[in-house]
């Protein structure tokens, strides 16, 4: 499915359309999505995604996929493929994959070019005492002691971090601003560190590696992106953003990106402008990078994308449609205000792309079996179900029946409630698509439970009989025992059981807050037809919810099927949102 362009209108998209109006960057528009390869992708991100690549579409732009992989301690080649298949799976392509790391040389000249021109300085403060000298926000912060550095000597001292020279931590690169600005990020930021570490890309080339703030805005420029779209946390790192672009002046310094050419690189340089959004927050969840690594660390789930989990793969393998991701998105909209989104929006999200596009099966989860004793024993025919109510395209499919049948076991109680309208013991109830059975005994087990309920099937209400029309209160589906094959249910739920795990104000922290019910699997019975599908094939199980064939553990001869949402939420009856 190919992603729609935006159905409303918000401020970056307003932005776009009047910067085009004023001729502003040649009418261009290139974005660009620029992931840290240091984890998996979350949901929070898909709404980046689905900004940055839609604006790029609607407006005939290009958007690239970046790994800003500056910080080769924390990231891994496993991370980059799973943020590529993330991207492709939620709809959209990139028009080119680059990598901070393309750029390590541009970036290098850029810092030479700061320290010829005396803003910038080599500090031989530890990372403790550049704390202590940065000062607070009611407090400025005090020069640091190298910080009058000749540039003859910044820049010797510079080319020998380069070289190895030096231990990791001993020295950085600093940019020499204003250490009693207002704005934090403005005093003496960093801009290179020492790490010796080999990178995936670049090897051993380096063990200087530039840090985000300035490798980010030098990339959008090299890349020529017009808009560079990031989360509101960014707000604050802005005027860095832009100091960094105006004191290098890149488009005016074309020497400092030979490397590009050299590499095969085109650059188009521009002067991107950065615009801030809030993020997408959900309830009953977390999205952080560290503490979803330790819940995979700690084996508190079982991977990256296990289904329980906010990534992008968990959800997927769960079984949540990608336009279900892409509508959430824009239902959520595109503002400055951050809020925390109910989880069951998105959940309605998922129910409503899976209604529409999902075909219906008989499942049965929780079986007891049922006797219909008025059919002669091996009583086997076919009937013929929709493989969906709504959309006659979907075609019809064959559904075995026979005289013994699953149902589910919720379906019959002994001693039922008042206004129960299911099946009791003398009472009758509707089979879906077969016809009305009354209940005539029960066989019970040396404990008293019930194993099997025996009825007799009035076959004058069979489907295209007269007597088809007569009215029960209840209808049941079912599966026949003997046809049906026995698949792996797997019953996913919410992973955190309170709607802000991430509160530590009673001295718990999220790991307290894990819902012991998010996982439970049973066997079920399946009609055949649902069986020999390829996985990630998604179904409404008539009933019981929407499944989905697992991407991975799913064959013909052991299917296993991921519940991906309930038919109506559940935590709002039990008044747990």
């Amino acid at each position: 499915m190919t992603n729609e362009a935006p159905q409303h209108n918000h401020f970056i998209r307003q932005t776009v359309i009047d910067d085009r109006a004023a001729g502003k960057h040649g009418g261009r528009v290139a974005t660009r999505f620029p992931p840290e390869p240091n984890g998996y992708l979350h949901i929070g991100h898909a709404k980046s995604i689905c900004l940055n690549f839609g604006i790029a579409r609607e407006f005939g732009g290009r958007c690239n996929l970046r790994f800003d992989d500056t910080n080769p301690t924390k990231e891994d080649l496993e991370y980059v493929e799973s943020i590529k298949q993330d991207v492709l799976w939620l709809g959209f392509a990139w028009d080119e994959l680059r990598h901070a790391s393309d750029y390590f040389e541009v970036f290098y000249a850029c810092a030479e070019k700061l320290i010829h021109d005396g803003k910038a300085y080599v500090c031989d403060l530890s990372a403790d005492e550049v704390r202590a000298y940065r000062g607070t926000l009611t407090e400025p912060g005090r020069n640091s002691p190298f910080r009058d550095r000749s540039a003859e000597e910044n820049l010797d001292l510079f080319r020998r971090m380069r070289a190895g020279e030096f231990p990791n931590g001993s020295r950085t690169l600093r940019a020499k601003i204003d250490m009693s600005s207002g704005n934090i990020n403005l005093r003496d930021p960093a801009i290179y560190r020492i790490r010796h570490v080999e990178h995936q890309n670049t090897g051993n080339a380096w063990c200087i590696y530039p840090m985000y703030d300035y490798a980010h805005c030098i990339s959008d420029a090299v890349e020529g992106i017009t808009h560079s779209l990031c989360t509101l946390e960014f707000e604050d790192h802005r005027p860095l953003y832009n100091w960094c672009l105006h004191e290098i002046d890149l488009p005016n310094h074309p020497e400092l990106t030979g490397s590009l050419s050299a590499r095969g690189l085109t650059a188009p340089i521009g002067q991107p402008q950065q615009i801030e959004f809030s993020r997408l927050n959900l309830d009953f969840t977390v999205m952080s990078k560290r503490k979803l690594m330790a819940l995979v660390d700690e084996a508190l789930v079982a991977g990256w994308d296990d289904p329980r989990m906010p990534t992008l793969s968990g959800v997927r393998r769960r079984g949540f449609p990608p336009a279900a991701l892409r509508l959430l998105c824009e239902r959520v909209g595109v503002t400055k205000q951050n809020s925390v989104i109910e989880f069951s929006v998105l959940e309605g999200c998922v129910r409503e792309e899976l209604d529409a596009s999902a075909a219906r099966r008989l499942a049965v989860i929780d079986p007891l079996k049922l006797v219909i004793d008025n059919l002669p024993d091996g009583h086997s025919e076919t009937l013929t179900f929709p493989n969906h109510p709504k959309n006659e395209a979907f075609g019809n499919r064959s559904v075995p029946f026979s005289r013994e049948l699953w149902i589910e076991r919720e379906d019959f109680m002994e001693l039922p409630p008042k206004g129960f309208h299911r099946l009791v013991p003398g009472g009758e109830v509707r089979l879906r698509g077969v016809g009305i059975v009354k209940c005539e005994s029960l066989v019970k087990d040396t404990n008293g439970q019930v194993t099997a309920v025996h009825c007799t099937l009035d076959t004058d209400t069979r489907p295209g009989l007269p007597g088809a029309e007569r009215k029960v209160k209840g209808t049941i589906h079912w599966v026949s025992a003997t046809d049906a094959i026995a698949a792996e249910i797997r019953l996913y739920d919410r992973l955190f059981n309170v709607a802000n795990p991430d509160d530590d104000s009673d001295g718990k922290t999220y790991r307290d807050h894990l819902n012991p019910d998010s996982r439970r699997v049973v066997q079920g019975w399946i009609e055949p037809s649902a069986a020999h599908v390829p996985p990630e094939t998604a179904f409404q199980f008539e009933r019981l919810g929407f499944f989905v064939a697992d991407r991975y553990d799913h064959n013909e001869h052991k299917p296993v099927f991921n519940r991906a949402v309930t038919l109506r939420d559940s935590w709002a009856k039990a008044g747990k949102n």
